[in-house]
């Protein structure tokens, strides 16, 4: 110790360059760090979607989804497997263990799938690992008032989109709602029959014309030439006038594909899609794994302007932006740092009422950020919502070792009797704060190494935010031990040469009243002891008042709302139902934009290509937001309509206060009694709202029951009634043409008379192979029956889900008394109901921070066994810890604030800060013993001369968390709950740290002294 402090005083031009170098650096690898929104979480799903054209959810379940679980289900590392079959489509969701090769899962799994066997018109399986990465940084919707949805398309897929695919770190930009360009393609039928034509004859003479073949390289005369014979089909007047040969009792003749087929273009959107009202165009824009996502949504947005002036009547809106929470977490970053530093500033100025002091102790925030910037940036982390929160955090505790040091020399400094000057007194004035400032930085450090040896997405969440508060504190100790000194010995120079001193350090009026309530608390062990205790008690009557919740929810000023229609609502009902809902919202003056889609792919539901989904951006000024989108959703619910509007919850933060019961069993029909009575249940408590089941809602199933004898008397096959009736038989692409230099593809399709009744599938007639036509009618026979509009299983059992949105704030108790009457219905055997929803995320996140704590306060007590050489005194210390209840309470019960996983994160925070001052006061008492003073007299000067620092660092720690608890800043896990929490538990904490701890070591002093043990 002596020769680093020896090095830094007669090297300090050295330190000051190296200082500056580590700043620059700092500064450089900041802002070379990549923003994004949380960390890069590997998410150990696997999905398989698949398209069954035709076929209804049960068929799917049965023909597709439980062939491919069983395909899966015993893949290396699998934990479950889940799959939602809904009409003509299946999706399975593969849930690994965590530390699982991603890649090598989504490898076995499309070899697994090959092995399945599955329908002939089963679609090949679409397999994807989920990725943070694969989710859009930022959504534009496109409209144009004085263009139509054709010319629209032209301008966005030609122009727009290949304009944002140029922009430096965009992986893509994927479109909808645009208008998809064919060529239908129908042959008449009796004009084939006629000529003595087929299909397939045809079909092959334009595919075999419609092609340009490369004949290789030919030598002719000197040189070497290219041959290419081209028959290529270049327009729709092309395609029509093809020739097809025509053998004839006449002789040999032509007729053009126009006289044996219709042919037309067709423009059509392949889903709906409007903003405020008018026609438009989304695009989804996903940015590179490298790629910088504040960089790349600012740059897409720096081009919205130029768009405005290239297109006339064009209007580009931003329905989503990744890259505007990730500044304003920089900027509240910076403004904490700001507030953080100035309020050390005025604490200092008041304590020791020297500004060069106050500039010393305020030099170690910059640095230690910069110097955890420059060792995140070489470990490739992120600046995302958890690094930048911990750096946030850290600013209350960075300072605290460069407080103790220079207080202890700027008091030894005034001391009239100190005899040591100049380099003597700053490296003893360091030497005597080493121990306790090493063993408290320490001991911080330890509090969040659990953090980040949690499992789980739980841990890789908050390992980034673990490695942030580590390098910062870590590099807080190395500023406080070199640059500390180095800063004193050149500020304070004259000053300790001349010995004139600032003021005569002496202990003022607090620090004398302190000794005397410190030395009647010694006088009264026993009553102190229980008042203490009491307040304790009394505090844990708060939990109920204050109450349990998962995470804050985030105040955004944004909706979005589903519309489910009815099991058989047709496209025409759909429309009219969405429609009244985007115009009501159109009317109120507080939205500024609805983003309507209707149809088209949806993640949810990847069969139900007919649902909607609305997004709704209010005024930023929207006061009381939660009440407003509450009133929003009851007038909603008394439109009439088929379907189901909901709003869903897709906060950023991850909070949720949805719960859920799964229901387990062999089929719908041995589970539904048992979701109806979870339901009503729900629906009576009065703190749910939302109460909602997944029992699927059913269609009116047909099933036509073939008469197999009279298949055999005409010699036909049930696969041949099925093809003649089955309306969703995959459309064969002929061949392609070109338009405005576009390819267009001309895709055959069938004629179709349209039935709109069973009487007319009925009167449909099948060929026998001696041409005789017959009525399906004379083959089957009709049973009416349903069918469940979506089929649901997990872990090979079908499932339903019941669910609800708390609106209580006490989200635990409320759960608790549902699961006291859940507990209490008699359950069939065989069926079997798993909590899951908010009620699980607490339970799962309480139980994992709960044995981070355990871990935190075992590990503390560990380095402070090593650091005072027994284990009496570091027992002593933690006592302080119970204390920090009290005041997190008060705080958040004060505040209005639950005991949340936020909160949670405070008292974590709180083993590391409260020990800190602990420390500091027990060493100097143990300092003070080893020179021979009684344990009395050392308790009651060591609480008296530690008064100052420990007041000053807990001072400077509550000012720079003030922004978070005023609730000015900060959202999700770094939110107002952990502000109140950290500043009442310090508070109460300290106080009663200053009084209680001092007593219990008293206490176990006399124990020492019989034994003969080292405290």
């Amino acid at each position: 110790m002596n020769s680093i402090i020896n090095f830094v005083m007669k090297n300090k031009l050295a330190v000051l360059l190296l200082t500056l170098i580590i700043t620059a650096t700092g500064i450089y690898a900041g802002t070379q760090m990549k923003l994004e929104t949380i960390p890069d979480i590997t998410i150990p799903v696997v999905t398989v979607t698949t398209v069954y054209p035709g076929a209804t959810p049960e068929q799917v379940a049965k023909d597709v989804s439980e062939p491919f679980e069983k395909a899966v289900s015993n893949l290396s590392g699998v934990k479950t497997v889940s799959s939602t079959s809904y009409q003509n489509a299946s999706s399975l969701q593969i849930e690994y263990e965590y530390g699982i090769d991603m890649k090598e899962a989504e490898a076995e799994v499309k070899e697994a799938l090959t092995n399945a066997k599955v329908p002939e018109n089963v679609q090949d399986p679409s397999v994807a690992r989920i990725s943070i990465n694969a989710f859009p940084i930022i959504a534009l919707s496109v409209s144009n008032s004085e263009k139509d949805l054709e010319a629209l398309t032209d301008d966005v897929e030609n122009i727009i989109v290949p304009q944002i695919e140029g922009i430096e770190g965009v992986s893509s930009a994927a479109v909808s709602g645009q208008q998809v360009e064919e060529v239908s393609l129908v042959f008449d039928q009796e004009k084939l029959a006629q000529l003595g034509l087929d299909e397939a004859t045809v079909k092959g003479i334009v595919q075999g014309t419609n092609i340009t073949m490369p004949l290789g390289l030919f030598q002719f005369e000197k040189e070497e030439q290219s041959v290419v014979v081209d028959g290529k089909v270049a327009t729709l007047e092309d395609l029509e006038n093809l020739k097809i040969p025509v053998v004839s009792p006449t002789g040999m003749s032509t007729v053009t594909l126009q006289e044996i087929a219709k042919i037309e273009f067709i423009g059509k959107a392949e889903s709906i899609s409007r903003t405020n009202g008018q026609e438009a165009i989304a695009i989804q824009i996903v940015k590179a794994q490298e790629a910088n996502t504040v960089e790349v949504a600012n740059a897409v947005k720096d081009m919205i302007p130029e768009l405005k002036k290239d297109f006339d009547g064009i209007d580009v809106q931003i329905t989503l932006d990744q890259g505007e929470p990730i500044e304003a977490s920089v900027e509240t970053m910076v403004s904490k740092a700001l507030f953080g530093a100035l309020f050390a500033i005025i604490v200092i100025l008041l304590f020791l009422r020297n500004f060069k002091s106050t500039i010393i102790s305020i030099i170690s925030i910059p640095l230690s950020i910069l110097i955890a910037f420059i060792l995140l940036n070489q470990m490739d982390i992120t600046l995302n919502m958890m690094t930048l929160g911990a750096m946030t955090v850290a600013i209350a505790r960075v300072i605290d070792d460069s407080i103790v040091v220079v207080e202890n020399i700027f008091r030894r400094m005034n001391l009239p009797g100190e005899k040591l000057r100049g380099k003597d007194l700053i490296r003893e004035a360091t030497k005597e704060m080493f121990i306790p400032i090493t063993s408290s930085t320490l001991v911080t450090i330890a509090v969040f190494l659990p953090l980040g040896l949690v499992s789980g997405m739980v841990g890789e969440l908050f390992l980034p935010f673990a490695l942030t508060m580590v390098f910062a504190l870590l590099a807080s100790l190395l500023v406080a031990i070199t640059i500390v000194p180095m800063l004193a010995h050149t500020l304070f120079r004259k000053n300790m040469e001349n010995g004139k001193m600032a003021h005569k350090e002496s202990q003022g009026k607090l620090a004398a009243g302190y000794k005397k309530i410190l030395n009647g608390a010694l006088n009264h062990k026993l009553i102190t002891s229980i008042a203490a205790v009491a307040v304790l008690v009394a505090s844990l009557f708060l939990i109920p008042v204050v109450g349990v919740s998962f995470l804050p929810e985030e105040e955004q000023k944004m909706m979005y709302v589903t519309y489910t229609p009815d099991a058989g609502e047709t496209a025409n009902d759909i429309s009219a139902s969405v429609e009244q809902v985007e115009n009501y919202f159109l009317d109120k003056d507080q939205v500024d934009i609805v983003q309507v889609s209707i149809g088209g792919a949806n993640p949810m539901a990847p069969g139900a290509s007919n649902g909607s989904l609305m997004f709704v951006t209010f005024d930023p000024e929207t006061e009381e937001f939660a009440k407003v989108k509450e009133n929003v959703m009851k007038e909603i619910e008394e439109f009439e309509v088929k379907g189901e509007w909901k709003s869903q919850d897709f906060s950023t933060s991850g909070s949720s206060n949805q719960i859920s019961y799964f229901v387990y069993g062999k089929n719908k029909e041995a589970i539904q009694p048992v979701v109806e009575d979870i339901a009503a249940i729900m629906e009576d408590e009065k703190d749910l709202k939302d109460v909602d089941t997944s029992l699927s809602k059913s269609y009116t199933e047909y099933t036509f029951v073939v008469d197999k004898e009279k298949l055999t008397q005409y010699g036909l096959t049930t696969a041949q009634i099925g093809m003649k009736l089955n309306p969703n038989v995959q459309r064969e692409v002929l061949t392609t043409i070109t338009k405005d230099e576009q390819t267009v593809d001309v895709y055959i399709d069938q004629q179709k008379e349209k039935q709109t009744s069973l009487e007319d599938l009925l009167d449909e007639t099948v060929a026998t192979p001696v041409g005789i036509e017959v009525p399906i009618s004379e083959l089957v026979q009709v049973k009416e029956g349903t069918s469940a509009d979506t089929v649901n299983r997990r872990e090979g059992k079908v499932f339903a889900s019941v669910s609800g949105t708390l609106t209580a704030k006490d989200v635990a108790k409320t759960s608790q008394d549902i699961q006291a009457e859940i507990d209490k219905l008699d359950v069939p055997a065989g069926v079997e109901i798993n909590t899951s929803g908010v009620t699980e995320d607490i339970t799962e996140a309480f139980t994992q921070l709960g044995l981070a704590m355990l871990a935190a306060i075992a590990i503390v007590y560990l380095i402070l066994v090593i650091t005072f050489g027994g284990g009496l005194a570091p027992f002593a210390i933690l006592f302080s810890l119970p204390f920090t209840i009290i005041g997190a309470l008060v705080g958040l019960a004060i505040a209005g604030e639950t005991l949340s996983v936020s909160a949670m994160l405070g008292l974590l925070m709180l083993i590391g800060i409260v020990v800190t001052n602990a420390i500091v006061l027990i060493d100097r008492v143990i300092h003070k013993e080893n020179e021979g003073h009684p344990t009395r007299e050392a308790i009651l000067e060591a609480g008296a001369t530690r008064l100052r620092p420990i007041l000053m660092t807990a001072l400077a720690t509550i000012g720079a968390l003030i922004p978070l608890a005023i609730g000015a800043e900060g959202s999700g896990l770094i939110s107002k709950g952990l502000g109140v929490t950290v500043i009442g538990g310090l508070t109460s904490s300290t106080l009663l740290t200053l009084i209680f701890v001092p007593m219990v070591y008293e206490f176990f002093a006399k124990f020492r002294r019989k034994k003969g043990l080292n405290s």
